[in-house]
């Protein structure tokens, strides 16, 4: 376990937590694989690796999302300072908690099989903050304080399938896990991997145009005759290229 620097506890809801913070902690270190994979996030599969494995997005706000909804209508309905509305907070507070112990169960569990299997990860490096932003107001020139359309509608419900897929919970348990276990996480340049497609790592990258919508993951290769692949795979496999700079 290691040597105990300090402790603490916290509440959350209903439940205590004891965390504790350890030196010398010996490291569970397993054996080499000496496979090297490229980790590609997204909302329709949470991850897509470059050996062509998808992992599934459960969606686990969108699939709560009526339960959680009733809950805050209740809630709404509850007279301010009164004991029915302190439960009536408890109640959507549990189910909120529920969501989030579900994506970081989802990341533990695919972020150990990923460390099991390989002995290098190279992952995007994205600012997540960023990318869920309110799209910025665009003025109208001709109509002194009216605005032209923004595009804020579509994109607010690609900001809701980022957050709910919760790529910041994930991004953060690989590195953990690979620690702990003598892998290595590399974190490569994300700019323009979706539009890369690696043929192989010895042959000079071709570059295609396809959707920049990330939810649009349908990338269809030059020749009319080859049947769509998925874009992840091939924005991986750029991943998986980049991470060679790293070494």
């Amino acid at each position: 376990m290691g040597d105990e620097r300090y402790r603490s506890s916290r509440c959350n809801g209903a439940r205590w937590y004891l965390v504790l913070s350890c030196d010398d902690v010996p490291a569970a270190v397993v054996e080499p694989t000496g496979a090297v994979v490229g980790l590609d996030v997204g909302v329709a599969s949470l991850v897509t690796t470059s050996n062509g494995d998808h992992y599934g997005n459960p969606r686990f706000l969108e699939r709560s999302a009526e339960r959680l909804a009733d809950a805050q209508r209740d809630l709404s309905r509850k007279k301010w300072g009164s004991k029915r509305r302190k439960k009536a907070v408890a109640r959507v507070a549990a189910r909120s908690r529920a969501v989030a112990r579900q994506r970081v169960d989802l990341a533990n569990k695919t972020a150990l099989e990923l460390v099991r299997d390989h002995d290098l990860i190279a992952v995007e490096k994205l600012n997540i903050k960023s990318m869920v932003k309110r799209a910025a107001p665009k003025p109208d020139p001709d109509r002194p304080g009216a605005f032209l359309p923004n595009g804020q509608a579509a994109k607010t419900g690609l900001n809701t399938s980022i957050l709910d897929a919760g790529w910041g919970v994930f991004f953060n348990v690989p590195r953990a896990k690979a620690e702990s276990a003598g892998r290595t996480v590399v974190e490569v340049n994300a700019r323009r991997t979706w539009v890369t497609r690696v043929a192989s790592a010895n042959q000079r990258s071709t570059s295609t145009a396809c959707s920049r919508l990330v939810s649009f993951r349908c990338h269809r290769p030059p020749s009319a005759t080859q049947p769509p692949t998925v874009r992840d795979a091939h924005a991986e496999l750029s991943i998986v290229a980049r991470k060679g700079s790293l070494r």
